[in-house]
């Protein structure tokens, strides 16, 4: 019985250790982020936008910092590396309909920074979007269109066509032309 009472003795401390151990890991008690609450709002990762041979060359990185919602603010960061012209680039900013965007519509990249702007945009409605982005250096444009997905209503696609089988079973959508 003496043995067996130890056992669980051991047992137990053994479990309690266990369950303490990650919170005094680093020494300091409590919870780090009770403290920090920057620490509980990690930016989200950046998205690389595609670049296409023979553009501007301006590599661009974009994110959205909230969840857009029609008829409230949402705050889009975009970040521009590559800008080698001795003159810099130019970035020109329009919102797709439905879509508004408040302040500047135009930016000036300086050569040979990153340079990092926040711009904010406001749906009227749930639905996807898109902020398009022309970047113009030296003689090379590119567009880049970033999407704005408001609420949880998907895109649909509307089909005017009509599905039909093959006779080897695949399935074909007919469409009428126009």
């Amino acid at each position: 019985m003496n043995i067996r009472l130890n056992s669980m003795m051991a047992l137990a401390c053994l479990a309690l250790a266990t369950l303490s151990a990650p919170a005094a890991a680093d020494g300091e008690p409590g919870s780090r982020s009770a403290r920090h609450p920057a620490a509980q709002r990690q930016a989200a990762p950046m998205t690389i936008a595609p670049q296409k041979p023979g553009g501007a060359g301006v590599k661009l990185e974009y994110r959205l910092d909230a969840t857009p919602q029609p008829g409230q603010a949402t705050p889009v960061v975009l970040q521009f590396d590559g800008v080698t012209e001795a003159e810099g680039a130019t970035v020109r900013l329009s919102a797709d309909k439905g879509l508004t965007l408040q302040g500047s519509s135009t930016l000036a990249l300086p050569a040979g920074k990153r340079t990092t702007a926040t711009v904010v945009v406001v749906s009227e409605a749930e639905g996807l979007a898109y902020l398009n982005v022309f970047i113009n250096q030296g003689g090379g444009s590119s567009v880049v269109s970033v999407p704005i997905q408001t609420g949880t209503a998907a895109p649909t696609l509307k089909s005017s066509g009509e599905m039909k089988s093959t006779p080897g079973g695949d399935s074909l959508i007919t469409m009428p032309v126009k």
